[in-house]
């Protein structure tokens, strides 16, 4: 007979689990609280947790513990429980009801028995082979189903062997044991709902992510990839300081939480690009907007090589009335310097629309001069310029492919970023994705975009993912317009934007001393480009 005292002292411990149950994130540790709980309240020597399988047809095994067996198994144990499933109907299709947690969940409801070895409506004959190994003696089970919410039973909750709490006796379950074992049942199966409906939200959350992501990458195959290593790389940088615990960022902690949340920033951190034009994104050359123009350049210059063999051709046949040779050969040379002429404009115009190379004050001078040296005759028959002044704006780009309006073109993604974020209503745990995922272009020094926030301005996860949004431009293979860096030279830049403002020098120096950059090159680089990193030539 339970004391007055006990049943208070149990329901108290009731309460308490239940609000433990009702912040646990983690299912499987989750799983095994309601197990030990249970045990716990009933003085039960052993239990077993199971969840019924996807399909509905089975009950598979969870978790499984014995105290005096010393029997650990499932859940945080580390050892995998190899136990066949049990199935909730037999070969012809009836119901199993010969198995105790079987019947429990199918016909949901508890089955409480003193004395295994003399019930004779279940069969017993694999526990039985069980104490035969172990010297165990299996005497009292109370198997509890656990329904959700809608009244469907999701798991089943059983224990064995009730002791009495001062001489260990093996006794029966009480009733007092068995309503709260039911009660403990129901909170749990309210718990493990609640969780996986979180963890369904959450992945229903995540791949809305992915399809916009899916249509970046889909808009452009050289982002697609971006959009999957920089979230990889912050948590790689992310997880190194978070385990530093020497110099200045030494206090920074993240919990899982917290790790979340810097995930779905990072993934999120490029959402603004589906407003960016394709053929910005995707600009190749220096010419190129839904195709390359250079084309069209080529097409000018061979009408110009033409015009002058049309002519050549024509003052010969002038000079041949006046039977002069030398002067047809004069015309012809001349006729061919002058195709010479154009193939030479025409080469370097072709090297400097790729845009590898920065160009210097002549070469951009020697452009504008082609352009308004040649002269050909348009569709319309009017004279134009070679090239036009939109082509030259383009052709005179100093160092890549893009110009000032389209570089801002670019840069307004993350405005858009910030704009699209901030519309969400972000729960509590996830309230400064924006912010994390909005700083990944400002600089330390205030001269990034675009806020023009200082690195005191920032928390310590933008200033995370700037590091890895630059670091993965750097390396990354699958651009149109340059080919990956190797480490050396890509660690050679990432020290120059540490000690010239631009990224944070605490975090650089944690990204390197902890070999994060090299972590991530194994995973995601080229062999070719994994080469050896010298701080000695930085200096």
């Amino acid at each position: 007979m339970d004391s007055i005292e006990d049943l208070l002292r149990r329901l108290e411990q009731l309460n308490a689990i239940g609000s433990a149950l009702s912040k646990e994130r983690d299912i499987t540790r989750l799983l095994e609280s309601i197990l030990v709980a249970a045990k716990t309240i009933t003085h039960a020597d052993g239990g077993t947790l199971y969840r019924v399988t996807e399909d509905g047809q089975a009950l598979r095994f969870e978790i499984i513990k014995t105290d005096s067996l010393k029997i650990a198994m499932g859940g945080t144990s580390g050892r995998p429980i190899d136990f066949p499933n049990l199935p909730l109907q037999d070969a012809s299709g009836q119901p199993n009801d010969s198995l105790v947690a079987a019947y429990a969940a199918i016909h949901k409801q508890t089955v409480n028995i003193s004395d295994a070895y003399t019930e004779p409506n279940f069969d017993f004959s694999g526990t039985r082979q069980f104490d035969a190994r172990t010297g165990y003696r299996s005497q009292s089970f109370l198997a509890v189903p656990m329904k959700d919410h809608e009244g469907d039973v999701i798991g089943v909750l059983q224990l064995i062997n009730a002791k009495r709490k001062r001489t260990g006796e093996v006794v029966s379950f009480s009733t007092a044991d068995q309503s709260l074992a039911e009660s403990l049942a129901s909170q749990a199966a309210i718990a493990i709902t609640n969780r996986n409906l979180m963890s369904q939200l959450e992945e229903l959350f995540e791949s809305f992510i992915s399809l916009i992501n899916l249509a970046i990458d889909e808009k452009s195959h050289y982002t697609g990839g971006h959009c999957q290593r920089v979230p990889a790389l912050t948590m790689m940088l992310a997880e190194a300081v978070n385990a530093n615990r020497e110099g200045p960022l030494a206090a920074f902690t993240m919990d899982e939480r917290d790790r979340y949340e810097l995930k779905i920033a990072g993934l999120l951190h490029d959402c603004g690009k589906v407003t960016t034009p394709v053929h910005v994104v995707d600009k190749a050359t220096k010419l190129q907007t839904l195709f390359d123009r250079i084309e069209l350049v080529d097409t000018r210059i061979e009408v110009l090589k033409r015009d002058q063999e049309i002519a050549a051709l024509r003052a010969q046949l002038e000079l041949r009335t006046q039977s002069d040779a030398a002067a047809e050969a004069q015309a012809w040379t001349q006729c061919r310097d002058n195709i010479a002429a154009l193939e030479a404009d025409r080469a370097f115009l072709r090297v400097v629309n790729v845009g590898a190379e920065g160009m210097k004050d002549a070469d951009l001078q020697r452009v504008r001069d082609i352009g308004q040296r040649h002269t050909w005759r348009n569709v319309n028959g009017l004279e134009s310029e070679l090239l036009t002044p939109d082509e030259i704006e383009n052709l005179t780009i100093r160092g890549g492919t893009l110009t000032a309006g389209e570089r801002n073109t670019i840069n307004h993604h993350i405005v858009a970023t910030i704009k699209m974020l901030e519309q969400l209503p972000w729960p509590k745990h996830l309230k400064n994705v924006p912010e994390y995922a909005g700083g990944h272009h400002e600089r330390m020094d205030g001269k990034g975009y675009p806020k023009g926030l200082t690195r005191d301005q920032m928390s310590v996860q933008a200033r995370i993912m700037g590091i890895a949004d630059i670091f993965e431009a750097l390396t990354a293979k699958d651009r149109p317009y340059k080919q990956g860096m190797k480490l050396s030279q890509a660690m050679g830049i990432m020290y120059k934007f540490k000690t010239g403002g631009h990224i944070d020098p605490d975090l650089f120096d944690i990204f390197f001393n902890e070999g994060v950059y090299l972590r991530y090159a194994h995973q995601f680089l080229d062999p070719w480009q994994i080469d050896t990193v010298d701080a000695r030539a930085w200096n």
